[in-house]
């Protein structure tokens, strides 16, 4: 089966293969295998070791957003979410319901946050104090640069919560070249292609201890993981982690600086896009976002307008052929949504395009009301 979804993404056999063995997370021998993992992660994240650290937090992506948000904006303190897309509506409501002020900067799905329009939102609001950005808006398949709009935040002398869940070690940020980053977060089952169950932030230590006792959640406390792990000398865990995970996440990190880390990642998702884009458009599909908005992450299309279009029976034929899409969506109209991201080439998106083409044709779905 081709998985082409937006996380959990296709894997290597590599990364697969050690969940089959039995660890105990406390172990001496894996506290070890652990503890490597955290500088590597941290030069990922173009953090510098000593200054900042990881942080593994068991769960999913949603766990690791809201552990964030804890533990470096105070209860009661003010947050600006530039909301563009559905999975920065999740974010407000994460932060509403941890008892933080939420102020919302709107805009639509199919393009990223105008960095003029995120400095007037700061200067009408001098309360706010940290900035939530979505790197990645898988809902739509837009980008929010945060080196674009981090010089922004870093000028109004606000602190930035990076949500780089579905583009971390694709997409460029490197954590030293922004000093107004109180973290950057990130799953192991997207661009990373390793396998769920671990939510990861990047932190700058002076940063944590500073906000100690923020989080209201012993769950959710990212310096309480940092204590434990590193300032306590015990290395591990608080509570019981998904552990083979873990282990598979260093395996994907291997096979990641085997390819050639961030740079390589990113063109071959990018090749990845391209394929899929055009070859969508050449089969007559609208796209959702413009070519010039369009990331490297997921392509999104306009469902056809068709009196045999059937959105269930599509996904089903498709998988019937040995392609697997999501089968929802997150935008106000009805799209279909490709990921192009994973243990996956250009090869497999020219063969989930033959498998669109014949399923359209089996639905009795003509190619030019695709538009």
């Amino acid at each position: 089966m081709l998985l082409l979804i937006p996380g959990p993404v296709q894997t290597r056999p590599e990364v697969r293969a050690v969940m089959g063995d039995d660890i105990a997370p406390w172990d001496d021998e894996f506290r070890a295998e652990y503890a490597g993992m955290r500088p590597r992660i941290v030069r990922i994240a173009g953090g510098t070791e000593g200054v900042d650290v990881a942080l593994p937090l068991p769960g999913c992506g949603h766990m690791i957003v809201e552990a964030a948000v804890r533990t470096f904006v105070p209860a009661g303190g003010k947050l600006l979410v530039v909301r563009n897309g559905n999975y920065a509506d999740r974010l407000v409501r994460l932060a509403t319901e941890a008892g933080r002020v939420v102020v919302a900067l709107s805009g639509p799905d199919t393009e990223p946050m105008a960095p003029e329009k995120l400095a007037q939102a700061l200067r009408d609001n001098p309360d706010v104090s940290h900035v939530a950005v979505i790197v990645s808006e898988t809902g739509s398949g837009i980008v929010n640069d945060p080196n674009i709009l981090g010089s922004v935040i870093h000028a109004a002398g606000k602190r930035m919560i990076c949500d780089a869940v579905s583009g971390f070690g694709a997409l460029p940020f490197r954590l030293s070249e922004h000093p107004e980053c109180d973290v950057v977060v990130f799953t192991s089952n997207k661009c990373l292609e390793g396998l769920p169950g671990f939510g990861f932030a990047v932190a700058p230590i002076a940063r944590l201890e500073a906000c100690a006792g923020n989080a209201g959640s012993w769950l959710l406390d990212l310096h309480d993981v940092y204590r434990h792990a590193v300032v306590n000398g015990w290395g591990s865990f608080r509570f019981t982690p998904a552990v083979q995970a873990l282990r598979a996440f260093r395996i994907a990190m291997d096979l990641y600086d085997a390819e050639g880390g961030q740079p390589a990642r990113l063109a071959r998702y990018s090749r990845n896009r391209d394929v899929l884009y055009d070859g969508l458009v050449a089969l007559g599909f609208t796209p959702y976002v413009e070519r010039r908005h369009q990331g490297p992450i997921i392509v999104n299309v306009h469902q056809p307008r068709h009196p045999n279009w059937d959105f269930k029976r599509f996904i089903s034929l498709m998988k019937q052929r040995g392609v697997l899409i999501s089968n929802f969506w997150n935008t106000e109209t009805p799209t279909i949504r490709i990921a192009c991201i994973g243990a996956i080439t250009e090869h497999d998106m020219r063969f989930a395009l033959r498998q669109i083409e014949a399923t359209l044709a089996e639905m009795g779905v003509s190619v030019p009301a695709a538009a």
